[in-house]
């Protein structure tokens, strides 16, 4: 991870001395850096631990987009924080912040062209393109609040899971091209991401080690699992009040706690978490078919932590 973190930043490089002191300051507010640990731990176990230059240009591609696309949603969602420090349309304003936005995006597309990655390429490209179609498909279905729970996977299969889906196809392709292990580690991220997105939508009802519950996606009129099975199980007078709630009353901090304890005493939260571990299983499964290694133990710890996780 060091090399890689050492590579990433000299993959961002550019003569704009303004460009260099906002890629400084993404580079030294990293996250937890899950994707490009996919990348890697992926690629050792299918090629019995080898690395090599493709799997860290995969690696920094995918964070190159991954924080492209991280800038514009900042952008979008007006936010101001980003891992508790200030956003870069906080600091730059939307307009630089949408540039450098562009910039890693087109620098990461560039560092597999000028490689030949175009397999690596091809794979990346897939998932942006999935998540922006993931985004509009959920700001269209938001309109009408009449969302499905089919609708509701195909939107975090795209908005999410996507993403975690690429970085293990990216690890196999790296050290295996043109073999089955691709398809086959890019199912198997899909669903970690599934896991992952539904775990993210238990978190907005409240946890006990996290505290009190936090509303925000009925505030901004987001259909999640919890809600979408509770309103396709419930009678039809609590089908219209909770529709109306979530309409019309999502700014109202006691309203949204009474949908909130609705949900609970419905079984909306057992039903998602339901959900997720048949997600997290099927994954586990996949990884079941490798030979014993340090690699796939380290994946089998990732996945669980996306169920585990505390925030």
């Amino acid at each position: 991870m060091e090399l890689f973190e050492k590579k990433f930043y000299e993959s961002m490089s550019s003569k704009v001395s303004l460009l260099n002191r906002i890629t400084y300051y993404i580079v030294n507010r990293k996250g937890k850096q899950m994707r490009p640990m996919f990348v890697f731990l992926v690629a050792k176990m299918v090629s019995g631990g080898k690395v090599n230059e493709r799997t860290y240009r995969g690696a920094s591609v995918i964070e190159l987009i991954h924080t492209a696309t991280l800038v514009h949603d900042d952008v979008v969602d007006d936010s101001n924080r980003r891992r508790g420090f200030f956003s870069l349309n906080a600091l730059w304003k939307n307009k630089i912040a949408v540039l450098v936005g562009d910039y890693l995006l087109s620098k990461g597309l560039l560092l597999s062209i000028d490689n030949d990655d175009f397999d690596l390429l091809k794979i990346i490209s897939v998932a942006v393109r999935e998540m922006s179609e993931g985004e509009l498909l959920q700001i269209e279905k938001a309109r009408r609040l009449d969302i499905t729970e089919a609708v509701y996977y195909e939107i975090i299969r795209q908005k999410t899971a996507t993403l975690i889906a690429a970085c293990c196809a990216l690890g196999a392709c790296s050290v295996k091209p043109d073999s089955g292990e691709t398809e086959k580690m890019r199912r198997f991220g899909e669903l970690i991401g599934m896991a992952f997105q539904i775990k993210d939508d238990l978190f907005d009802y409240g946890d006990e080690r996290i505290g009190k519950p936090t509303g925000i996606d009925i505030k901004e009129q987001k259909m999640t699992l919890p809600l979408i099975y509770t309103l396709n199980n419930c009678s039809e007078q609590d089908k219209r009040w909770l529709i109306n709630s979530v309409k019309n009353h999502n700014k109202n901090m006691a309203r949204v706690k009474e949908v909130i304890a609705f949900v609970k005493q419905n079984g909306g939260l057992e039903y998602a978490e339901q959900k997720m571990k048949a997600f997290q299983q099927e994954a586990l499964q996949l990884l079941d078919t490798y030979p014993p290694s340090e690699y796939k133990d380290s994946l089998e710890l990732m996945v669980n932590y996306v169920i585990d996780r505390k925030k």
